[in-house]
């Protein structure tokens, strides 16, 4: 058995608060969710490391899925996520990599996984990310990290998600990561001010158009799109659009408000303008499911608009705070 973490078990990990069930969004994304997990079982402050929120952008057919950046991992927290390249049975991999102390990134089928029970476990395909932090092969037993919480599988269920055992290997390998230490975490003021200079240069990276104005230039084709399909489409369209805004905002706003609690002033009300826009767009998202089912779309784009004037009172404000440059200056123009 190869085991990452030992104290680690089921029962004994507690989320990060980020993922308490009165938060807005208490899931954003399988990979940022993971990450948010693995730094906090590591003992280290997630929402410090959430400075990339700042830079979302509509994409044009959804919002940025919205990652930890790999830079601020290795800067902030000391780790250091290099693609694993499969070439032996995966479980090979798997072992050799836990046996060094590192968390493996597999991306795998959620038609396996007992966490996603009521939702694809045994009944539905779809793709996600967990990181094995134990790994038994002679019993198939797995302890692994995945979206908000830490979570055991064993028998058939750690074979297929594998391949190995009584499971068919995949004809393809998946894509997989490890997670490596590269060098001490920060703390304290040190930190603070690191997480500030990253900060900078996600902010240097916003998109020249205010993202929620995009997506409501953008919605009325949406809109046509989404009529002619069955009520299953409305829950993909959701996710990348509406809850991946809502959730890259609230986190946005706890980043700001770590910030404020390292002595950075200027940032209160900033904060709570997070907070309105994440409950908005969940708001929005339950608006645009009613609108669908009655054919009748009046009243979302004012909805978004008043997101939107959130967005940019809450910009100048942090612009204000840290000093950094408002407007235009520094943006990248949009592909």
């Amino acid at each position: 058995m190869q085991v990452v973490l030992p104290g680690v078990t089921a029962a004994s990990h507690r989320r990060h608060g980020l993922h308490d069930a009165a938060c807005p969004w208490p899931e954003t994304n399988c990979h940022t969710d993971l990450f948010i997990e693995l730094v906090h079982a590591l003992g280290m402050e997630p929402a410090a490391g959430l400075g990339m929120t700042v830079a979302q952008d509509f994409e044009g057919d959804q919002f940025t899925f919205f990652k930890m950046a790999s830079d601020d991992l290795e800067a902030l927290f000391g780790l250091d996520v290099q693609e694993l390249s499969i070439y032996r049975p995966l479980v090979d991999h798997i072992e050799e990599q836990a046996a060094r102390g590192r968390f493996v990134l597999v991306e795998v089928d959620a038609h396996f996984l007992p966490d996603t029970r009521g939702v694809t476990y045994r009944t539905d395909h779809s793709k996600t990310t967990i990181a094995v932090n134990l790994f038994d092969r002679a019993s198939a037993r797995l302890g692994y990290f995945h979206n908000a919480g830490y979570f055991e599988a064993e028998g058939a269920d750690v074979e297929a998600l594998f391949g190995f055992g009584a499971a068919p290997v995949p004809v393809l390998p998946p894509y997989v990561e490890f997670l490596k230490t590269a060098g001490s975490p920060l703390s304290g003021p040190a930190l603070r001010d690191a997480a500030l200079a990253r900060f900078a240069r996600h902010w240097g990276k916003r998109p020249v158009q205010n993202p929620v104005d995009a997506y409501r230039s953008a919605l009325p084709a949406h809109l046509d799109r989404l009529a002619g399909l069955p009520p299953c489409g409305f829950h993909p369209y959701a996710f990348n659009t509406a809850r991946q805004f809502g959730a890259n905002v609230s986190l946005l706003g706890a980043h700001l408000d770590w910030l404020s609690h390292q002595g950075v002033d200027g940032l209160d009300a900033a904060v709570p303008l997070c907070a309105s826009m994440a409950n908005a767009m969940k708001t929005f998202q339950f608006l645009l499911a009613r609108a669908l089912a009655r054919k009748r779309f009046d009243g979302l784009d004012a909805a978004l608009a008043a997101i939107a004037r959130d967005h940019d009172r809450m910009l100048g404000l942090v612009a204000t705070a840290l000093g950094l440059p408002h407007g235009s200056q520094g943006l990248r123009a949009a592909s």
